[in-house]
């Protein structure tokens, strides 16, 4: 038997439209933007508000909301569906970068390009926000995600909680203070910071997207 697009597979990659890593990037990025931007309005009491959207809204690459999009779309889910949960990782990684930034971790004055936050609203605001940022996110998943199960949105705040507390972020954190001016940090150790304190989050950017397409479900049917 023949396949009716068995031509359409053999074609020579050649006539094939090559994939522009660097437009999606930027496409996937100003999609975000917007969403990030509508995602949390000013409201009473204005400053620890415009102190989130202040870090929130700060640029950067938007690499781990592009990844939960690009993964839910793969998997036959819609990007709609996850942008919540997108917007949502973004804000826990804002909320890492804020809580990096402070006298007490990293003692930063500048974060891409422009005062950090706490040398702008003050310590005690930036941590707030910081912790603001990180209720809503979980928050902002539940409530603003539409057409999706219930047990695919319990996953993504279980997975999202996993990365972002001491079994991920926050422990890779605490190692990599204590790791601080020291010279003969070991391989393993060093390992271990990069694999908590970053790719955890990166990690449950791509599998959080999965998961609201159903993806666990489909795996189990195969």
């Amino acid at each position: 038997m023949v396949l009716t697009n068995e031509i359409d597979v053999a074609q020579p990659m050649s006539s094939q439209q090559e994939f522009d890593l660097q437009a999606f990037l930027q496409a996937g990025k100003a999609e975000v933007e917007v969403a990030l931007d509508r995602s949390l309005p000013v409201i009473y009491p204005e400053k620890i508000y415009e102190s989130m959207r202040y870090s929130l809204l700060a640029g950067g690459k938007r690499l781990r909301p592009i990844l939960c999009l690009a993964t839910c779309e793969m998997m036959g889910g819609t990007r709609e569906m996850a942008m919540p949960t997108a917007c949502a990782l973004e804000m826990v990684h804002t909320m890492s970068l804020i809580h990096d930034d402070l006298p007490a971790m990293d003692n930063d004055d500048y974060r891409r390009g422009r005062l950090t936050n706490h040398k702008v609203y003050g310590d005690d605001v930036a941590i707030l926000a910081g912790d603001g940022l990180l209720a809503y996110a979980f928050e902002f998943i539940v409530v603003q995600t539409k057409d999706v199960p219930a047990d695919r949105l319990l996953d993504v705040v279980m997975r999202l909680g996993r990365a972002v507390g001491a079994a991920g972020l926050v422990g890779g954190q605490v190692v990599d203070l204590e790791c601080e001016g020291k010279g003969d940090v070991p391989i393993e150790t060093l390992n271990f910071i990069h694999n908590h304190k970053t790719a955890a989050l990166l990690e449950a950017s791509v599998v959080c997207g999965g998961s609201i397409a159903g993806a666990d479900a489909m795996i189990r049917r195969v």
